[in-house]
């Protein structure tokens, strides 16, 4: 018959070993998250539409069935996204249920203002992600 002491300690070991399994599977998916973005951003500099468009999420793709009216969609209305002039990761944020995730994006435009980007990624069937909206947010202009 264990004691009690040793209920506890065999608890508290699983406990540890649980949260040494989720915490890396959370950082995993953020990096990934980073990942996918960082090549989209790329790909728009580069003019590269197909890799561009491959990290459209289907909800997307179904708005823009073709690469040439998702590019141009991209480069009218997400000047910051299409041509950054530097851009660096902030905040992620995982789904509760691993489904998605959210990463801010602080980027300067085109013109040398600043936005915020927040990322919005859905899980793929695969494991994957891809990318399932994009909220643009100016920043205020510094005061004087």
């Amino acid at each position: 018959m264990a004691t009690r002491a040793h209920l506890i300690t065999v608890l508290a070991a699983f406990l540890a070993a649980f949260a040494i399994t989720i915490i890396p599977a959370r950082a995993n998916d953020a990096a990934a998250g980073r990942a996918v973005i960082e090549n989209q951003i790329e790909a728009f500099l580069s003019d590269d539409m197909s890799t561009a468009y491959s990290f459209a999420a289907p909800n997307i793709k179904k708005m823009y069935p073709d690469e040439n009216r998702f590019f141009d969609m991209v480069r009218r209305g997400y000047a910051p996204v299409y041509r950054p002039g530097n851009y660096a990761f902030g905040r992620s944020k995982v789904a509760p249920d691993g489904s998605g995730l959210v990463q801010e994006v602080l980027i300067q435009g085109p013109n040398g203002r600043d936005w915020t980007a927040i990322y919005s990624l859905e899980r793929q069937p695969d494991g994957s992600f891809k990318i399932n909206g994009v909220q643009m947010i100016r920043a205020a202009a510094p005061q004087t």
